[in-house]
């Protein structure tokens, strides 16, 4: 399944650099524990985690807004793989998240309405770039976040 999604363009400043809100050490931990995990290279794995980073980020920033943004299964990898690692993941949350626990509330099914596509461009209008493969891989199968949520 196909989805047109607007051109974006870099933001004047350029792109956000999702690495540069995580620690380097805590960076190169994700990105092995991934390869660990997964039948990744470090590439892939890199550019899993640099999303689910970005849309971490952009969920927080976003919060409250009731867009009901999600990720599909590929991003979520790198989400869940954070997420394990409790420690850092807390401390990511309280440098960026005003002190708060972003908390992840997935629900049993997914649901197919096009949410994977709508963040992946609300991810791109908060100024990350967006690796629109890694995305488009999961329009058809969509997020499994739960409807009116602040789900993540």
């Amino acid at each position: 399944m196909t989805t047109a999604i607007a051109p974006v363009r870099p933001p004047a400043s350029g792109w956000r650099d999702p690495k540069s809100f995580v620690r380097p050490k805590v960076w190169e931990r994700q990105i092995a524990l991934l390869v660990r995990d997964w039948p990744w290279d470090t590439v892939m794995a890199t550019r899993v985690f640099g999303q689910a980073v970005a849309y971490l980020i952009t969920a927080m920033e976003k919060h409250g807004r009731h867009l009901e943004i999600g990720c599909g299964p590929l991003v979520d990898r790198g989400v869940h793989g954070f997420i394990l690692d409790t420690r850092n993941y807390r401390e990511f949350c309280r440098e960026h998240f005003g002190g708060r626990f972003l908390e992840h509330i997935p629900e049993i099914e997914f649901k197919y309405d096009g949410s994977v596509a709508r963040t992946a461009q609300v991810i791109a209008d908060n100024g990350f770039e967006v690796d629109w493969p890694l995305w488009e891989a999961d329009y058809a199968k969509c997020t499994p976040c739960a409807p009116g949520t602040e789900c993540h």
